[in-house]
């Protein structure tokens, strides 16, 4: 008995495993808007405003959140219907976060704002880079997403109702949530 508890009181391995994964990306992350203020400190630095798709993406994206949160509690209660549904939006809203940051990239673009510089500061760099290291993370869960959508619903495999999958992607996905908030509001705050 006593070992049974213990077991279900230990963290699952690919939670553990997501876990160091997420702490060494928001260790990049640090190290990357690090270096921005401190670029930002030595001069020559152009001030713009943000794009709106930036805005706009960042609605989406806390949408997305919700969405992902109504999946998971959608196949835990075993509402399968509402599961495939919320998990089809979830990935939808995630791809069109992506097209609004590249949409972001295309305005910054037509305002003279360069990933590379031409003389007039670089500020426009880091948030090309910074913002684009992020969209890969943020394409890497709607893969997942992508999968476990196809799984669920071509798979002729005998169905398995454990949610710990569901439950490291859910985590995963507020983690980019989460992670876009703070570079949004830092390059907001950094560009003023």
């Amino acid at each position: 008995m006593d070992t049974v508890i213990a077991q279900r009181q230990k963290i699952h391995p690919h939670k553990l495993l997501l876990w160091i994964a997420i702490c060494s990306i928001c260790m990049m992350f640090a190290g990357w808007t690090s270096a921005f203020l401190v670029r930002k400190a030595q001069g020559n630095w152009l001030l713009f405003p943000m794009p709106w798709s930036f805005w706009v993406s960042t609605v989406v994206i806390l949408a997305s959140s919700v969405t992902m949160h109504l999946t998971l509690r959608s196949f835990t209660k075993r509402n399968m219907k509402s599961y495939k549904a919320m998990l089809s939006l979830t990935t939808a809203l995630g791809v069109a976060f992506m097209f609004l940051q590249f949409y972001g990239f295309f305005q910054l673009g037509q305002s003279g704002i360069t990933l590379a510089s031409n003389g007039d500061g670089v500020s426009g760099s880091f948030i090309y880079v910074i913002s684009s290291v992020h969209i890969l993370h943020m394409l890497a869960g709607v893969i997942a997403l992508v999968v476990m959508y196809l799984v669920v619903n071509f798979s002729k495999k005998t169905k398995i109702y454990s949610s710990t999958g569901l439950e490291i992607l859910s985590t995963y996905w507020h983690f980019v949530d989460v992670l876009w908030i703070y570079l949004f509001l830092f390059f907001l705050f950094n560009q003023k």
